[in-house]
């Protein structure tokens, strides 16, 4: 139970701290119902111990979003900001328990699926990232994406970025990440993606309504921007297609091969922390592996926005290896969610 309570806790101060005071109460006021033996106690049951790259929290309020998303806990729109209401934690804590009795099975096995927000935010450290190493190469470019999710950041070219400099990207996207970059921009080259495939042990299609409804309720409810975003990268995977593969990262990293005249990326974003220790040593052998294959003409690159510990909190940062070569380089450091992008000299 003390490990159940501090996950909560800590997600909440995360969670007030990145910008959503909504989830910052509701984390608490869950964690106090579990104390008193409420509603929350018995749809946590038997994850008291669950590991924090569970994510257990993010995985009971995107269930409960969901509920309000899809119309079974109508009287929840009044409060949930992505539903055209405004959050008030006393006046909505009552409604909020009354509609987790009513639907303790739909949120228990809700605790079944790991969040998919498909943060189309992290698409500035990616892009940006991108266009950093194919300055180097030049070549059109096959991408490659274990964690896709709906494949939202397989499309991050069709997006536009605006940072203090100008702006990058189409300039008729519906998705504008506002505040993208800053510090030495990337090069604002042209990019040609030739391919784009994402792996995902389970996929979202988000050109149907129950996918978007899916990815919309793992998004923090009280944060416009990044649900505005996202409704425009819906949009946007409407018209341009990716091939996406059920299929574990490990295995998905195994059955990559490189190709002349074209430069591969492997990409991810916060998705580290949600595979085993045993995936995550298959995904780095299957990488050097084919950096081993790697040559001028079939360069390769590995390019990720994931967190690295220095003392007891987690910097993100955005980190590449490219070969031949394999070097590793930090390119930058950013929010989970993306913006801004803080980058470094080259």
């Amino acid at each position: 139970m003390k490990k159940l309570l501090g996950t909560l806790r800590a997600q909440g101060q995360f969670c007030r701290g990145s910008g959503s005071p909504m989830y910052g109460d509701l984390c608490e006021l869950v964690a106090a119902d579990v104390e008193d033996g409420g509603v929350f106690a018995t749809i946590l049951s038997g994850h008291e111990e669950d590991s924090g790259r569970h994510a257990v929290p993010l995985r009971l309020l995107g269930g409960l979003h969901r509920l309000v998303l899809d119309g079974r806990a109508p009287a929840l729109r009044r409060w949930y900001p992505s539903t055209g209401g405004t959050w008030d934690a006393p006046s909505a804590w009552p409604q909020i328990t009354a509609a987790a009795t009513s639907h303790t099975e739909a949120l228990r096995a809700a605790l079944g699926h790991p969040p998919q927000t498909n943060e189309v935010g992290r698409a500035a450290a990616l892009i940006g990232g991108l266009l950093r190493i194919n300055h180097v190469f030049g070549f059109p470019i096959r991408l490659f994406e274990i964690g896709s999710s709906a494949g939202l950041n397989l499309r991050a070219d069709h997006y536009r970025y605006s940072h203090a400099g100008g702006e990058w990207g189409p300039v008729d996207s519906p998705v504008t990440i506002h505040n993208a970059w800053r510090g030495p921009l990337p090069p604002a080259a042209a990019l040609r993606i030739t391919e784009r495939h994402g792996y995902d042990i389970a996929p979202i299609d988000v050109t149907h309504s129950d996918g978007e409804l899916t990815v919309l309720s793992y998004v923090w409810p009280d944060q416009e921007a990044r649900l505005d975003r996202l409704r425009g990268a819906i949009a946007v995977a409407r018209n341009v297609p990716v091939r996406l593969v059920r299929q574990s990262a490990a295995d998905a990293v195994a059955g990559l091969t490189l190709t002349d005249g074209a430069l591969t990326v492997l990409w991810h974003s916060i998705t580290w922390q949600y595979l085993s220790a045993g995936e995550r040593e298959a995904i780095g052998a299957g990488v050097n592996a084919l950096g081993a294959q790697a040559d001028p003409r079939s360069p390769f690159a590995h390019l990720t926005l994931e967190p690295a510990r220095d003392g007891s909190d987690p910097r993100f940062l955005v980190r590449a290896r490219r070969w031949p070569g394999g070097e590793l380089e930090i390119l930058a450091e950013c929010h989970p969610h993306g913006p801004p992008v803080n980058w470094q000299s080259s």
